[in-house]
């Protein structure tokens, strides 16, 4: 899932940054500079919403960027993250499938040197139409 964000940028002292996202409760963040900062930010939204996916919350509507309201001296940047990139990412262990198929073409594959596992998550991906 993709989703994107208005986050608003703080600036602290020595040069920090403090991040929030208005329509995300407890999804804040911050960085050692600007870079830094948009980098924790991306992280921090992309864990939050990743999160809410995994309890079955419902994923708040992003606001449109002219109706974020900031204070003196902040500022407000539209942050875009992928949810299924982070979970390839942090999901891909391994677990064990139980699979049926006829004897026949066991033996047939297993003659072909055929790496079950490997092609039955190749098969699936297809099926799916996932790229990767």
């Amino acid at each position: 899932m993709k989703y994107t964000y208005p986050a608003i940028f703080t600036p602290e002292v020595n040069g920090l940054f403090s991040v929030r996202f208005p329509d995300l409760e407890n999804c804040v963040t911050c960085g050692d500079d600007l870079s830094d900062a948009i980098f924790m930010a991306q992280d921090v939204l992309c864990l939050c919403l990743y999160g809410m996916e995994q309890d079955g919350k419902i994923i708040p509507a992003a606001s449109a960027p002219n109706d974020v309201v900031v204070e003196p001296g902040e500022f407000t940047s539209i942050l875009a993250v992928d949810t299924e990139t982070y979970r390839r990412f942090y999901e891909n262990k391994s677990m064990k499938k139980t699979l049926t198929i006829p004897v026949w073409l066991n033996e047939q594959a297993e003659r072909a040197n055929v790496n079950f596992s490997q092609t039955l998550q190749q098969a699936l991906k297809d099926a799916l139409h996932i790229s990767q």
